[in-house]
């Protein structure tokens, strides 16, 4: 069903190919593997996009990904970008000493610069940008609005972290691209489930649990999980609507001008 989807897009854009990046990541990794299902290897084009602190493994899974699938591919450093831009970690001070990096706004840049790389290959190409988000990491919002997020279609935005590995294991994905510790690769040693608190096992029964309606206590408890803890879950899920939700317009004043 996903490989149609991804097929009636293509065809309904009428553009010649797919772009994704290849982070080395699971997520990645599915999509690919469904894009080629669905177009074949010569309509998919991956692109890698390392850093001077990526872990050099997410660079050698992409390949592997790569090569496995038969696709073209590219690898696009984004370090000179963030050196442009006088990031932390990559730029020096007046004194010499390499600026202390922020993992939240130099750490959005990084997934900004790549959403940037995707579509000037897809603009070059006439390309259509497969978006790798999961539902687990969109309802924690864990993603960079006109980053990662930024996409034209989203294949397995349906599906829990959870869901994605028993797709991925189910059509035949690396094991070692499936075992690794999921990561955003923003900065040095991150991990999503460090970074949430929680592992995905225990958040995607959460947030199945509150789709289906069940009562937030009974649910915690169920799942062993602290009233602080699930209050910081829901608190986190509500903050970050605004990543998945259409921008913002002042739609009242424009009924009265209409």
């Amino acid at each position: 069903m996903i490989s149609e989807f991804i097929q009636e897009y293509y065809e309904i854009t009428k553009v010649k190919s797919v772009v994704l990046g290849l982070s080395g990541g699971i997520d990645s990794t599915l999509v690919a593997y469904l894009a080629v299902n669905a177009l074949g290897a010569d309509k998919v084009h991956g692109i890698i996009m390392p850093e001077s602190n990526s872990n050099p493994l997410d660079r050698e899974h992409g390949e592997l990904v790569a090569k496995l699938l038969g696709i073209n591919y590219n690898v696009s450093d984004i370090t000179p970008l963030m050196e442009a831009f006088r990031a932390g970690g990559y730029s020096k001070d007046e004194e010499g000493n390499l600026k202390e990096f922020d993992k939240l706004s130099d750490g959005n840049l990084k997934s900004r610069f790549r959403m940037c790389t995707l579509y000037y290959h897809a603009n070059k190409n006439n390309s259509l940008v497969l978006g790798t988000s999961n539902k687990s990491e969109i309802y924690m919002g864990y993603g960079t609005k006109f980053g990662d997020l930024g996409c034209d279609i989203l294949p397995i935005g349906h599906l829990f972290k959870t869901e994605v590995r028993e797709l991925a294991k189910h059509i035949g994905v690396p094991e070692d691209v499936i075992t690794k510790a999921p990561s955003g690769g923003l900065w040095e040693g991150q991990t999503d489930e460090k970074e949430m608190g929680i592992t995905y096992e225990i958040l995607d029964k959460l947030l199945h649990a509150m789709e289906i309606g069940k009562d937030p206590e009974y649910t915690a408890d169920l799942l062993n999980i602290s009233s602080e803890q699930m209050i910081n879950i829901m608190t986190r899920i509500d903050r970050n609507k605004h990543k998945s939700l259409p921008i913002p317009m002042p739609s009242k004043y424009l009924d009265l001008i209409e």
